[in-house]
This record gives structure tokens, sequence and C-alpha cells, in this order.
């Protein structure tokens, strides 16, 4: 029915403006002549008044219909359309339906044209008239159901330019009551999978004072209908349908029909994407270009790493500005600690790398071994070694290559105690028992390899959990 109205609207609004402007020229032209105007008959319109007038004469608004007959009385619920309303609320915004986010369980603003029907025995007429359709001042005239809406925080009906309702009674007593509505109402968010995550807005709606015994309620064939999307669009969620249901809600006062509608909503991640994911993940491969630079650049490589460790905050903070204030963690949330994690450790490698070789002591031996040509100094390689607790051996023989560049051997049987030791210090002996031996030098090298595939491998495991489990 909403169609049609909205269609009719809209075909007839065009042709009213053209038609005042024929109307003005067609005034004008017959200021000169005499006209004789034919009135209608006013057989229907005094006949109408007749049936009304006998309706309301002995009629008692404030009494339900078929009161005191034993058996509970019912009416359908239809709503027609839904139309969403213009406002943007919160960050999830819509062009027509937008549910607000400022903070849980949120709310969400709809437009409805809400409509329920029901039979009342006192309002049959015999008359040729099949049905009458009145404005509304009949309607504070019979007696109205006491519809509300369960999870509503405010509903406003419209109003502009005459208050948007329609009653219709047919001749066998059949009466419907349509009226448009805005309405804000709860919508409790599961944020986990933000911004990955969908949701089901329900709108739930009963009888205020009436229980189940008394009215009940049921959807009619058809009951709810969706305006063309094509005329409306959700900024941040696609619309991926509907459901209605009936249940019974036992309380204190007693048993009540309630109806819910549930509008299910997908969230769009394209927003989200230009925003958040893809700077983060482009400051990530900015702070493996340290890698690449070399250690002897301490500022290069210490402000390299500060700018995208700062950087990574401020993307932080910016993510959550998105989000109500909520405890648990969301699917974005852990994104960017992580994006913040390999980008810290990039800065915490180079820290490591230049006080592991840049700042290392003399050994006390040192001096007891034959001094290399100055030529040669710089080829002297750094070492460390990582305990695993004897699942690798090394052999205790050095390569020729390394004996040359070690010089004289540490005393024989000797222990390197601490996490890191270099190999100067123990060239043979027990330590080599259960270690890896790692270059120190080298440490750019495997970073190069390691930071890039771990993020690799982070980023398949993160988008197929939440996106497809």
């Amino acid at each position: 029915m909403s169609g049609k109205v909205l269609l009719t609207c809209l075909l007839f609004c065009p042709a009213f403006q053209i038609r005042a402007e024929s109307a003005e020229e067609y005034d004008y032209d017959y200021l000169s002549t005499n006209k004789t105007w034919v009135l209608t008959p006013k057989a229907q319109e005094t006949d109408a008044t007749h049936i009304l007038n006998a309706l309301l004469q002995n009629y008692d608004n404030k009494l339900r219909p078929d009161i005191g007959m034993g058996l509970p009385w019912w009416h359908g619920v239809r709503m027609p359309a839904f139309e969403n309303s213009s406002k943007d609320k919160g960050s999830l915004q819509g062009g027509k339906c937008s549910p607000e986010l400022g903070a849980p369980p949120g709310e969400y603003t709809i437009d409805i044209f809400f409509a329920q029907t029901w039979y009342d025995r006192r309002l049959r007429f015999n008359s040729t008239l099949k049905a009458l359709t009145l404005n509304t001042n009949m309607v504070s005239r019979i007696w109205i159901p006491d519809t509300f809406f369960r999870n509503s925080k405010r509903a406003d009906s419209h109003w502009i330019t005459t208050p948007n309702q329609l009653l219709r009674i047919w001749n066998d007593g059949k009466v419907l009551y349509t009226l448009r509505l805005t309405i804000e109402a709860e919508c409790l968010l599961q944020l986990q999978n933000f911004p990955m995550d969908t949701h089901s807005c329900p709108l739930v709606f009963s009888s205020y004072g009436y229980p189940r015994e008394e009215i009940i309620y049921r959807w009619r064939r058809y009951s709810i209908e969706v305006s063309d999307q094509r005329t409306w669009r959700l900024y941040q969620f696609d619309f991926t349908g509907l459901r209605n249901t009936s249940e019974v809600l036992r309380t204190g006062a007693g048993e009540y029909m309630v109806m819910t509608v549930s509008f299910d909503l997908s969230r769009r991640m394209g927003y989200f994407a230009i925003q958040t994911y893809i700077p983060c993940i482009l400051t990530v491969v900015l702070s493996w270009v340290s890698f690449w630079i070399k250690r002897d650049s301490t500022p290069a490589r210490t402000s390299l790493g500060i700018t995208t460790v700062l950087t990574m905050t401020t993307l932080s903070t910016i993510s959550r500005k998105h989000l109500p204030r909520v405890s648990y963690i969301t699917a974005m949330d852990l994104f960017v600690s992580v994006c913040f994690i390999f980008v810290f450790a990039a800065l915490m490698e180079y820290a490591t790398l230049n006080y592991l070789v840049g700042n290392k002591k003399p050994t006390e031996h040192s001096s007891r071994r034959p001094r290399l040509p100055a030529a040669h100094a710089h080829l002297v390689p750094s070492y460390t070694t990582i305990n695993i607790n004897s699942l690798v051996h090394w052999p205790p023989e050095v390569d020729d290559e390394e004996s040359e560049d070690l010089g004289s051997p540490c005393a024989e049987g000797k222990e390197c105690q601490q996490f890191f030791c270099c190999i100067e210090d123990c060239q043979t002996g027990t330590w080599r028992e259960g270690r890896i031996r790692i270059h120190i030098s080298r440490l750019d090298s495997y970073s190069r390899v390691f930071f890039p595939t771990a993020f690799l491998l982070f980023n398949i495991v993160y988008w197929i959990a939440y996106l497809y489990l």
C-alpha cells in the first residue's frame, strides 16, 4: 500500500503544479464571463453522515470490541513499508536508516508505516457504501489498540501537513488504522568482529495493557514490505533482509503477545580499510626499510623507527574513535595492536644490534692474542649463541676462514654461561654443545626475511578467521 501511495504522490505532485498554473490562467480568462455551476447530489454525503451519527450514538470508545464474550479478540498487524531516516548519528550511519553507536547497546532510527486491522461489531452498517475513509478526527472517537514499542527510546508521529493517519471502516465492522512513525529503538551490538560484524536490530511491540486472554496479535500475510532500495542507501551497512516472529511474554501482570521484526545488517568495511587497515600495513612495511640501512647510520635508523611507532600510536587512537568504550578486544584492535608490535620490534631490533655490536667491550684475553692488521680489522665477526637444550650439536671444529679471523683460541673446556656469548670469548669447549651460533652482524639479514614472513602469515590467519570462520 505504501509503495502505491508514494508512487501516487510522485505522479500527482508535478501534475498539481502544472494544474495550478493552468488554473491561474483559467481564472483570469473567466473574470469577464458568467458561468453556471452544476452541483452534484449530496445523497452519498448525507448517507455517510447519517451512518457515522448512528454508529457513534451509543458507542463507548473506552471498551474494546466483544468485551465480556469470553473469547480472546484478535487483530492483524502489518508494516507495509519501512523507510529510513536521513539522520546521521554516531558511526553507524545510514542514508535513511541510521543506527547510532554512541554507546552500547546502540540505537537505530527508522521510519515506518504501521498498519493495524481488527473487527468491531459495533461499527457495522448497512449502506451502498462499502467503506468509509475518515480523517484523524474520527480516530479519537472509536476504540484504538494500545500498541506500544517495547524497545523504543523515542517515537514520533508525523504531523505535517496534517497528522499522517488513516482510518477506514468497512460495512462488516472491519477497521484499518495506519500511521507513519519515526522510532529510535535499541539494538544490542556485539562488536567483537568490528568492522566485519553483522547485526540483527529488532523492533518489538505488543499491547500495553491487554494480556493474551483479551488481545491476540497476528501477522497478516505479506506483513512486511521494504521500499525500493534504489530510493535509499545505508552508507556503512548492507541491508541483508528481515524476519518477523511472534512469541508469548510471561510477566507478573499476565501473558502478552509480543511481535518482533528484525532488520539484518552487514557492515561495509571499505571506509575502515582506507582509514585504518591500509595505513597500518604501509606503516609496518615502512619500518622494514631500516633493515636495508647500514647499522652505522644511527640517526637515520633511529628517526625512522620512532616515526613509525608514533604513526602507529596515532592510527590506534583514531581507530578507537569509531567505537564505544567497550571492555573487550575487537578485530580492529587486534590488527592495530599486532601492527604496533611489529613496528616496535623493528625499532628494538636495531637497538639490540647497536648494543651488541657497536658497544661491545674488549675481552680480557684479547691482549694475549696477536693483533690483526688494520686492513683486516673490520673482518672480525660477532656472534651470539642460543641454548636449545642440546637439540642441535655443532662440531667442535671451526672452518678455516673463522679460524684466521678469530686469532688464538680460548682455554680448553671453558663454558659460556651467558645468553649472548661471543665466539671470540669461547671458541672451543663445552659451550658449543646444544647451542645454535647466530651472527650478530647478520641480524639485519635475518630480519629482512623473518619480519615480512611473520607479518604475511599473520594477515593470512587474520583475514581467514574473521571473514570465513
